[in-house]
């Protein structure tokens, strides 16, 4: 009986050994970035023991909680939400300390729970203000731009013809991302509760601010939207390389996939309040499943990628690819890992020499709902527009109400 038992341990005991060896050659990996399609690639090529596959989804995030067989990693937005982020492993042991301080702290930050680094920061954008490049218009400050300066400067540019605008510094109402952008410089600062919360006098402020801009600098929103109408089937670069228009607002991913053509007469600055540089609320993270099955091949992964020197080389294989034509620097962003994006990224966008941000000005968003993108585009960017519109407040429907019909229409 006792030789029996042996037998039937060992077995056991060989049995696991198999299954992690066999396990742990293949993770899969889950994103909305395609970017990590051409990554992974480069690993498999790199090594012959590991094997990472990729499967794009929209949102990772909101299908890690769906019934089914979960990935090793995932690299996605809105990971960090309450929801989400217990689904990982701590990555403490895998990325060492000392490593930890490669990162950007304020992004580090918003994956570190209960002293614990569940996520790593992958990449970031952050919004900027492109105009020609043209001393009569450069902004007082060689890095930054602040509202204010925008709207005087704009103004200032405007030009009329029979009643109506001919050009138009900037146009606000035109522009959802644009108002969200002041919303937050203001310090409406959306965050994750049941399912956001938000600094409502500061929403109100920014709300009143935009309004008297557009007042005071074109008129009215109707103008604003004559000379959209007239004028805006050209694109933004294209308006600003014409003369058309003063300014356009877009992150940094949007202007640095531009055409060569297209950007070689721009120049920009980022936009900031005082010291704070926000950034896009959506960062990329990244983690491994607490489930995972292929252990050893999604650490072996992660260790390669959050390498200066991994990151350098893909970002030299993607020139070389004329993926830069489309994606912007590591998984469409600046790299969350400091050195990457001060030291290397210049050797490939030279736009960027002298306008790297400091580490310090940075401002990330708060940590959103994983489902933040659809309460962005479904709820609140119809709020600011039509607030935006409308002079009588109680003419508009309150953004509390909104989120309350949404969240009890789209409960998980």
């Amino acid at each position: 009986m006792k030789a029996g038992y042996f037998i039937f341990l060992a077995a056991i005991l060989a049995s696991l050994v198999s299954c992690d060896m066999i396990s742990s050659s293949r993770a899969m990996l889950w994103t909305d970035r395609p970017e990590f399609a051409f990554y992974a690639e480069h690993f498999n090529a790199a090594q012959n023991k590991f094997k990472i596959e990729v499967r794009y989804f929209e949102s990772p995030a909101r299908r890690l909680t769906e019934p089914g067989e979960p990935p090793d990693i995932v690299a996605a937005s809105w990971l960090n939400s309450a929801p989400t982020r217990a689904l990982f492993r701590p990555l403490d042991k895998i990325i060492a300390k000392d490593d930890m301080a490669y990162f950007y702290p304020q992004l580090l930050s918003l994956g570190n729970f209960d002293k614990r680094q569940y996520l790593l920061p992958v990449s970031f954008n952050i919004p900027a203000m492109v105009f020609a490049e043209d001393l009569n218009h450069s902004p007082s400050n060689h890095f930054t731009i602040e509202m204010e300066e925008i709207k005087e400067r704009a103004k200032a540019y405007n030009a009329m013809a029979g009643g109506e605008y001919t050009r138009m510094g900037f146009s606000l109402s035109s522009n959802d991302d644009f108002l969200f952008l002041a919303a937050a410089l203001f310090g409406t600062a959306f965050r994750e509760a049941s399912p956001i919360a938000w600094e409502s006098q500061s929403l109100e402020r920014s709300i009143a601010w935009v309004r008297n801009w557009i007042a005071e600098a074109n008129t009215s929103v109707q103008q604003e939207d004559d000379f959209a109408y007239k004028y805006f089937y050209d694109p933004p670069e294209k308006l600003i390389n014409s003369g058309r228009i003063l300014y356009a607002y877009m992150d940094s991913s949007h202007f640095f996939t531009l055409p060569e053509e297209h950007r070689a007469n721009l120049d920009f600055r980022w936009i900031a309040a005082g010291e704070m540089i926000p950034l896009d609320e959506g960062c990329v993270y990244y983690g491994i499943h607490r489930r995972t099955r292929a252990r050893k091949a999604a650490e072996a992964f992660t260790i390669w990628f959050f390498k200066a020197e991994t990151q350098r080389l893909l970002l030299e294989a993607g020139k070389s690819k004329r993926l830069h034509e489309t994606s912007f620097g590591i998984a469409g962003g600046f790299s969350a890992m400091r050195t990457v994006t001060e030291r290397i990224f210049p050797q490939f966008y030279p736009s960027l020499i002298g306008h790297i941000p400091s580490e310090s000005s940075l401002s990330p968003a708060n940590i959103l709902p994983r489902n933040w993108l659809s309460i962005k585009e479904r709820v609140i960017l119809p709020f600011l527009r039509e607030r935006v519109r409308h002079e009588n407040r109680e003419d508009v429907r309150p953004l509390e109400r909104r989120i309350a019909d949404w969240n009890r229409l789209n409960r998980e």
